[in-house]
């Protein structure tokens, strides 16, 4: 990776990259009364070519959320509504018997199913059984879908944007630790204000669902991600990320010269791995596009901190006897982990690796 000032976006890249957030904000807000974190989150994923998991409480508009961002990105929509019966088939797609009507001769030929999308919602997807999570984790990682021994390629771009309640956990099934992994951010998403709330109502007794607009085409989506991708990252933002996760990670030594913060010492069970890494210092770099900066700054990391961890955190017994959340633990870790605080000896390893 390399860091000099020449590889920097162009100020052209980093309006655009606003310019674009910004109309699509303006649509998004046709619909959406609110959520303006969530909003910005969701976007983010999406120029980072990630995907998101979003957990809350039904009639949060979750779904409505997700179509609104796949219309005003012109991209392809599919709604995959995950129960306890639905088979990997019913996602990726099956195998049929055709047969020509010339010759009378029968051949397989495979039927696509809805993964083959631009944007795909996983609604509710811990309500399905792990062997239909398993076919959608290839399709996350591999952007591809294996039926019968053959491989079939999904669209560019692909996102999968999963949804999760909270409350009921009666007739479900965990998602497993590495399909989370696989998520970029775990996306709260909340109860709206009185103000907004109230012209939730007012909308819907109003007039039916705004016109979104396109807003952007495919090449305009890769241009983004490209510009994201290549922006760079100094050193010492670099070792700021790595502390952080690297702190989670309970049952290894600490860093020199950093001390572990007492939330993480008490209640964590495990720690994150390498993706938290990566997907820290990418939506840091998406963030700082997005605020206008050139760089990359701790504060950047620091703003994609918690969405990052929520799902790789694993606490244990006590920390559910005294209700400390997967956030506490963040806003604990964030306060203790200093943002300068690299021995010389480890600066120098870090720069070797970069070189």
């Amino acid at each position: 990776m390399t860091t000099t000032a020449e590889s920097a976006p162009l100020p052209a890249d980093v309006q655009a990259v606003r310019d674009a957030y910004a109309r699509l904000r303006e649509e998004i807000r046709k619909v959406i009364v609110g959520q303006d974190e969530v909003v910005t989150q969701m976007l983010m994923s999406i120029f980072c070519r990630g995907h998101a998991v979003v957990v809350g409480v039904p009639g949060l508009a979750k779904t409505l959320l997700i179509s609104t961002i796949a219309r005003s990105l012109n991209l392809q929509f599919s709604r995959i509504q995950f129960t306890p019966d639905l088979m990997p088939a019913d996602i990726t797609g099956t195998e049929v018997i055709q047969e020509d009507r010339t010759t009378g001769q029968r051949e397989l030929r495979f039927v696509k199913g809805p993964i083959f999308a631009n944007v795909i919602l996983a609604d509710e997807v811990n309500r399905t059984p792990p062997k239909t999570q398993a076919a959608l984790l290839e399709a996350m990682q591999e952007r591809q879908v294996t039926v019968g021994g053959v491989r079939h390629g999904l669209p560019t771009p692909f996102f999968v944007l999963a949804t999760q309640n909270p409350i009921e956990q009666e007739g479900t099934y965990p998602l497993p630790e590495a399909q989370l992994d696989r998520f970029m951010f775990q996306i709260q998403i909340g109860y709206p204000t009185l103000e907004e709330e109230t012209e939730i109502v007012r909308r819907q007794s109003a007039r039916g669902l705004a016109d979104v607009q396109p807003v952007l085409d495919l090449s305009s989506i890769t241009r983004i991600q490209d510009v994201v991708r290549n922006m760079p990252v100094a050193p010492n933002v670099i070792a700021y990320a790595l502390r952080l996760v690297r702190a989670t990670r309970i049952k290894e030594p600490m860093d020199a010269g950093v001390v572990r913060p007492e939330k993480v010492k008490d209640y964590l069970a495990w720690g994150a791995g390498p993706r938290a890494s990566e997907f820290l210092l990418l939506g840091a770099k998406c963030a700082a596009l997005l605020a206008g900066s050139p760089t990359v700054t701790p504060d950047h990391i620091r703003q994609i901190a918690k969405p990052v961890f929520r799902h790789r955190l694993l606490l244990n017994f006590n920390a559910e006897a005294d209700q400390i959340t997967t956030d506490h633990i963040v806003d604990d870790l964030l306060k203790g982990i200093p943002v300068e605080g690299i021995s010389g000896g480890d600066k120098k390893k870090l720069d070797e690796v970069l070189r």
